[in-house]
């Protein structure tokens, strides 16, 4: 009897030594501690009290300020950017800003401004970077002029705006960024563009205006960083008014919802009459595709041709010497050897992505592409049962090879000699049957970046990565690994020059304690969305200052012996974990919230366990775990009663002992 007391006792004692405690979230999320905050959608009708004097960058879109005046943000007096998206403001009244001298960026995006008076704006001594989209805006001279005279940036989009023609006032002189897409601008005449010819170098974006004219001479002699006319459904009118202009980018694409004129090679020859370096015609029509389509693209160094329709490029193209970067994407090519690569001698970087066949690779149908840097020919449907010499053959100044999201590709020893200076090779999510002992990237000595995510290697081929010396990033992503374990004796052994290692997805159960210790340089190691317990810390030992990723594991109870372990290195990642919250794991949880400079995604990071504490986030837990007030009241009682027993036992001792003397 006496010992069942004993242990109900125990019970209670031990069981009331946990007490939980949590701490109220706060209004505004901080990002940079006394300096960034986000206080969006919550509601607010006033800047919060809890917001520091030191506050510069500011995102307060998505509440309700219907009325601005010069006592709104009085009080931060540092800010430099500020972001006032969707706050239903009508007002804007004198000198709102004047306290702001640092003020460089002001958005207003999708508020329904009534008024903005004349020196609303005063007070920022360079404000570059102005958002008026979305605000109702019909005329340019609702937009107040003063202090403007170090705006860089202006957007207009998504207003009524028909004329593009400024105060005279206006001070355009520093502007690069003008942006009017999606208004009502159907013509442009002369006057317009003389608001702006104080500008240089402008960025001007006229997408999803439908321009029907131009007045011959509006562009004259004007240079241009970029002009967008994306939309336009009759080019003719852009080609004739743009005539004697200077743009390094001429954007002249459509969507899929536009009604646009097919391209006759007739209209394409207004090319000659103006200086063009970039020319993106997406998702056009050619009405009469020929090798006489480009007898005015001798200037060009980029042509984006993404969508337009093709099955092939005609042969015989002649004068494009200077085209640098040619853009074929989600076109209808079944072969490669269709876009005739001899017509572009001086090519170095080939986009072609999506074709809507699929594509086969032929053989050698780029090696007239000698100059060659950059290729990309990823989402083809590519299938090859021996890639990649013959395909690739002549192309060794190749150092971007991207042959992503293709079907399964056969890869012998040295699979690309031809390309030996490539320093990134992307064969993310196509399956690779690797054809031999070899590594299939053994010559490639420059190699930097290699993506294998999802490649279905077989991850126990121990010379697979052999012969890349140089290599810095690597990706094995969605591989699996025999029995869930990476072994001591494993792939990354030859290896060790690794600064970047991606392993998250591969069904991890456990890693070996010596697994990583080739890995000198390293200084990311990401193992998110695996099944690794807290025993896989260990493997880590010898790694200090890297960027850790053990987030979506099935880490709960970290022993205190581990914690040196994190301590050592720089960044950590334990979200969504099923963590413990109990004092089985108090030692964890206090180095949790001492180390939270070091911790990432900690607002993804919570507790599992105990139920009453599932989903709270473990920076709004603290435990006590030492004995409560009813635990010493129990303990005293324990311990009465257990002296009382004791005395009685001792006496009933005594007392048989006299009897039987």
């Amino acid at each position: 009897m006496a010992f069942d007391c004993s242990c109900f006792f125990l019970v209670v004692l031990f069981s009331a030594s946990c007490k939980v405690i949590t701490s109220l979230d706060q209004m505004c999320t901080e990002k940079e501690a006394n300096k960034t905050y986000n206080c969006e959608n919550l509601g607010l009708s006033e800047i919060p009290d809890t917001l520091p004097n030191t506050t510069e960058f500011l995102e307060f879109g998505f509440n309700f300020l219907p009325t601005l005046h010069n006592r709104t943000f009085k009080r931060l007096m540092n800010l430099t950017f500020l972001d006032l998206t969707r706050c239903q403001i009508n007002w804007i009244h004198e000198d709102t800003f004047q306290s702001h001298h640092q003020l460089s960026t002001l958005v207003l995006t999708g508020n329904p401004m009534i008024f903005m008076a004349e020196t609303s704006l005063n007070g920022p001594k360079s404000l570059k970077h102005l958002f008026l989209i979305q605000m109702g805006i019909s005329n340019l001279e609702f937009i107040p002029a003063h202090n403007l005279e170090n705006l860089e940036s202006l957007y207009l989009g998504s207003n009524h705006i028909s004329s593009i023609k400024f105060p005279k006032d206006f001070p355009a002189r520093n502007l690069k960024v003008l942006d009017f897409q999606n208004n009502a601008i159907h013509y442009l005449s002369r006057e317009d563009m003389r608001s702006l010819e104080q500008a240089t170098n402008l960025s001007l974006n006229f997408n999803g205006n439908d321009v029907k004219g131009i007045e011959p001479g509006a562009f004259d002699s004007t240079v241009f960083q970029s002009l967008n006319f994306g939309g336009t459904s009759d080019l003719s009118v852009i080609f004739n008014g743009l005539q004697n202009s200077t743009t390094q980018s001429l954007w002249l694409g459509v969507f899929d919802d536009t009604d646009d004129k097919d391209i006759s090679s007739a209209m394409l020859k207004g090319l000659c009459e103006m200086s063009v370096e970039s020319l993106n015609l997406q998702k056009r029509h050619f009405s009469d595709f020929s090798s006489t389509t480009f007898q005015c693209f001798t200037q060009i160094q980029e042509l984006d041709l993404t969508a337009t329709h093709l099955a092939g490029l005609p042969s015989g193209i002649k004068g494009l010497n200077l085209l640098k970067k040619l853009v074929l994407s989600v076109n209808h090519f079944d072969q490669l050897c269709q876009i005739n690569a001899a017509n572009f001698p001086s090519l170095t970087h080939l986009h072609i992505r999506g074709n809507v066949r699929k594509l086969n690779l032929g053989v050698g149908c780029l090696e007239k592409l000698g100059n060659l840097q950059t290729l990309d020919l990823s989402h083809n449907d590519i299938e090859a049962s021996d890639c990649c010499n013959l395909q690739l053959r002549n192309l060794s100044h190749l150092q971007t090879l991207n042959l992503s999201y293709n079907e399964p590709l056969g890869l012998q020893s040295q699979a690309f000699k031809e390309c030996p200076q490539l320093e990134l090779l992307d064969l993310a999510f196509t399956r690779l049957h690797i054809n031999g002992p070899q590594s299939p990237f053994q010559n490639l000595h420059f190699l930097q970046v290699l993506n294998l995510t999802s490649c279905f290697l077989d991850t126990s081929n121990q010379h697979l990565l052999a012969g890349l010396p140089a290599l810095q990033h690597l990706s094995l992503k969605g591989n699996h690994f025999q029995d869930g374990t990476i072994m001591k004796t494993n792939l990354l052994q030859t290896v060790g020059s690794l600064e970047i290692l991606i392993l998250s997805s591969c069904d991890l159960l456990s890693i070996d304690r010596q697994a990583f210790y080739s890995l000198e340089n390293i200084s990311h190691i990401d193992l998110s969305h695996n099944s690794l317990t807290c025993d896989s810390i260990d493997s880590l030992g010898h790694l200090k200052g890297i960027y850790l990723n053990l987030a979506a594991n099935s880490i709960n109870i970290i022993s205190s012996h581990l914690l040196p372990i994190l301590s050592q290195q720089s960044t950590i990642n334990l979200s969504h974990n099923p963590l413990d919250c109990t004092c089985s794991n108090i030692h964890f949880l206090t180095w949790y919230n001492e180390n939270l400079h070091k911790l990432e995604g900690s607002e993804e990071t919570m507790c599992a366990n105990p139920p009453p504490l599932r989903g709270v986030k473990l920076t709004d837990v603290k435990l006590s775990c030492g004995i409560t007030v009813v635990g010493i009241f129990f303990l005293i009682v324990f311990l009465l009663l257990f002296t009382i027993l004791l005395f009685l036992a001792v006496k009933y001792l005594l007392r048989w002992k006299y009897q039987h003397i």
